[in-house]
């Protein structure tokens, strides 16, 4: 790492300090004395009046922006084709015979994964009579559906004119290419091999030239990419430590788009794209500002954590796409009072505990936000027929509707049981023990998993951009590397940070219900984690980054009341460097093959980032 690298994270820190410094201003509100020397009191917690609705303007920017950002996302997604047919070996000891065109010195076999795990034993033989082991071809849990080299460590090349794959269980391969001494590919074309390993040969234009991200899964889409086909596959899914409707989501994707690295990374990209709309009629309706909805919109949409996350099949930019549905949604129902907004919330809600358990803690933010609404309305008139009702109405909304959503979202592991499918299933008692079984092991498999990882990170370091996670990395002879990882725009990250502490000090002296809501939402999805022992990651700090982005904008918006010129600045000028910054970093974001000399140089802004 270059000294001269620091100059970079230092101007960065010094010019969100200043910003910082600037928002002084929006503590000037303080209460002055009366008429009577006395101090006045302040008024009462509010969350103030419902805003206006969304303008045609503000359709159209939200729209600019979101259609912005789907064209950087779904750009170099990954590859729209992959090995779509499959030789299914049925049980132990199964296996394959290919004749090549001549005896031949056999190198390097390269080979797709699918479905299940274990191994091929491979063997070679000159006469088709007498058998060789030549090593073996693994296929474990960490190699679902990628391209995999035959390993110097478990493979021996040698001389052949016929090859045998053993299969060691059921076990799913796509596509097989055999290459020479020389590193040449052999024409498929002219082996001979019985029909039933048709499939091994049907693809050949498929086989890569080199392996990467783009034609393989990698991190947790081994787990949750292998999930979202059993469920299309009516198998009894591998990865039971997150409930289902996330790995349902994947799997529509890869049924619109198929078995390829762009279909199974598809939903999670759509989905991240369609939190931009959301977002931007959140801070609308939040703020009342198109400037600060459209500022907001642009500073997520770019941000690192967001981009890098909703574009990996994994869960987490579901639980994400309904923690925001769910605070706005509450929002509305706590600055208007229409409880129909309050159902919606409880749906979102629903919907995000079935995709993964952090929802829960958003939850639990939601129902403090819910009890203080209630609080600041005790003085109305009928208040306690009305908080009676609303209670009852909560117990439908937040509890039984999202219990029968969570629920339900286990139909594809009854099914897979051996259960006749329909809605009778959900009321037998062999689907809710199925159900029940997989909450316990889910709670011990979370409490008690113990294992390390080189790119974990704790809570605490997650506050300053401190540790990224290195999803991808490969190196080249040219000097050149491909790599990214998930962290925060660390101006973001830093500011952000510094506005939801503003905005604790907003709601404790304004008595502010706005900065109130926002903080208990940070606080929700970080405070969980402090308590947490297991192995954490960057990632888990994702959906936080919704409430920074609100507390940042509130700033914003505060400040405008006072500063209108200075908020303006402050805003557009931070919004310019956000984008900048996402420019600069594209390379390790999305795994574009970069000099080595410029992530080393320019982007390692510290010794724990791993670029």
């Amino acid at each position: 790492m270059s000294y001269l690298t620091y100059i970079f994270p230092i101007a960065a820190a010094l010019c969100v300090i200043w910003m910082a410094w600037r928002w002084m201003p929006i503590f000037s509100g303080s209460p002055e004395p009366g008429p009577d020397g006395e101090t006045v009191r302040r008024s009462p917690l509010s969350f103030g009046a419902e805003a206006g609705g969304v303008t045609r303007r503000d359709a159209v920017l939200a729209l600019i922006i979101t259609l912005a950002y789907s064209a950087a996302a779904f750009t170099g997604l990954g590859n729209t084709s992959s090995p779509q047919s499959f030789c299914k070996f049925t049980e132990r000891g199964r296996y394959v015979d290919i004749a090549l065109p001549e005896e031949t010195e056999v190198g390097m076999i390269r080979y797709y994964c699918g479905l299940h795990t274990g191994s091929y034993t491979v063997q070679f033989s000159t006469d088709g009579e007498n058998w060789s082991d030549a090593g073996i071809l693994e296929q474990s849990y960490t190699e679902i559906f990628k391209w995999m080299d035959s390993t110097e460590e478990d493979f021996t090349p040698g001389r052949a004119r016929y090859i045998r794959l053993i299969a060691s269980d059921e076990l799913w391969l796509g596509e097989l290419a055999v290459y020479d001494a020389d590193g040449e590919r052999l024409d498929a074309a002219e082996f001979a091999y019985d029909a039933g390993c048709a499939p091994l040969f049907d693809e050949q234009e498929l086989v890569p030239t080199g392996i990467s991200y783009l034609n393989s899964t990698y991190f947790d889409e081994i787990y949750h990419v292998r999930t979202a086909v059993e469920h299309i596959e009516n198998v009894y899914p591998y990865e039971i430590t997150h409930p289902p409707l996330g790995k349902l989501i994947i799997a529509a994707g890869i049924e619109l788009w198929g078995l390829t690295p762009f279909g199974w990374r598809f939903a999670g990209t759509l989905f991240g794209a369609l939190m931009l709309p959301i977002l931007y009629v959140f801070l609308k309706r939040m703020f009342r500002s198109t400037a600060v909805a459209a500022c907001g919109t642009v500073i997520f949409a770019f941000d690192f954590m967001h981009f890098v996350q909703t574009r990996i099949a994994t869960i987490d930019t579901y639980a994400v796409f309904f923690i925001l549905l769910m605070y706005l949604f509450m929002w509305r129902f706590v600055s208007g009072g229409k409880w129909r907004y309050l159902a919606l919330s409880g749906v979102a809600f629903g919907l995000g505990a079935a995709s993964k358990w952090t929802c829960i803690y958003a939850g639990a933010g939601l129902a403090v936000i819910w009890l203080i609404y209630w609080i600041t309305q005790r003085r109305r008139e009928g208040f306690w027929r009305d908080f009676i009702s609303n209670c009852a109405f909560c117990l439908v909304f937040f509890v039984a509707v999202p219990c029968a959503i969570y629920y339900m979202s286990y139909y594809f592991y009854g099914t897979a049981r051996g259960l006749e499918g329909g809605a009778g299933m959900f009321f037998t008692r062999d689907y809710a023990e199925i159900v029940w079984d997989n909450q316990v092991y889910m709670w011990e498999y979370h409490s008690d998993l113990v294992a390390e990882h080189p790119y974990s990170s704790r809570w605490y370091q997650w506050l300053v951009d401190a540790r990224p996670i290195l999803y991808y990395l490969e190196r080249f002879d040219d000097g050149t590397k491909m790599a990214f990882g998930a962290f925060m725009n660390p101006i973001f990250c830093w500011a952000g940070l510094l506005a939801v502490i503003a905005n604790a000090i907003l709601a404790v002296k304004d008595r502010d219900g706005r900065s109130l809501f926002i903080v208990i939402g940070y606080l929700a999805q970080l405070l969980p984690w402090v308590l947490v022992t297991r192995l954490t990651f960057a990632y888990h700090y994702f959906p936080s980054e919704v409430f920074m982005l609100l507390a940042l904008c509130n700033v914003f918006s505060r400040l405008h009341e006072r500063e209108p010129r200075e908020a303006r600045l402050q805003m557009y000028a931070f919004t310019a460097a956000c984008v900048v910054l996402f420019a600069a970093f594209y390379p390790v974001l999305t795994g574009v093959r970069t000099p080595t000399w410029y992530t080393t140089g320019f982007l390692k802004w510290f010794p724990s980032w791993p670029f």
